[in-house]
């Protein structure tokens, strides 16, 4: 099992609108950035843990835990003209962009990048490197532990 931080815009989906979908699951669609689609494409497999993390808001931060439900398969909107993410490059015979179902676990107590920043035991997590803007990043599986030790308290 791995261990994935990925980011959304709680304007395009939140963590409460991943809970409240039929089957509180969801395609990760649009991810236009490689090294993210190789996370997704390569290594990501059912079951996976995820750190369900709003960004580009007012208060970023983890706001609840979500599971990897299925392989990568390739993302439906790359194929359609006219939308944001279409890519004209792409075809059903050579998609580019792939994305995995994500299923909500639940949701917790927003934990935001200052307090991530205290604890040196998460000094080398990506998101808080300098420049990183990666929208996937992967966990050590202490970092998981740790940060979900921090939610439960």
């Amino acid at each position: 099992m791995r261990y994935w931080l990925m980011k959304s815009e709680p304007s395009e989906l939140s963590i409460d609108d991943l809970a409240a979908l039929p089957d509180q699951s969801i395609d990760w669609y649009g991810v236009r950035n490689y090294q993210a689609r190789n996370f997704m494409r390569d290594q990501m497999r059912p079951g996976d843990q995820v750190l369900f993390y709003h960004s580009s808001c007012a208060e970023p931060g983890i706001a609840g835990l979500a599971e990897v439900a299925c392989a990568a398969y390739p993302d439906r909107l790359q194929f359609e003209p006219g939308h944001k993410y279409f890519d004209a490059k792409a075809s059903p015979e050579k998609p580019r962009w792939f994305n995995v179902d994500v299923k909500f676990v639940r949701k917790t107590r927003l934990l935001g990048l200052p307090e991530l920043r205290l604890h040196p035991e998460l000094a080398n997590m990506r998101i808080l490197q300098k420049g990183n803007r990666l929208s996937i990043t992967p966990l050590d599986p202490k970092e998981w532990e740790f940060i979900v030790g921090l939610l439960q308290s």
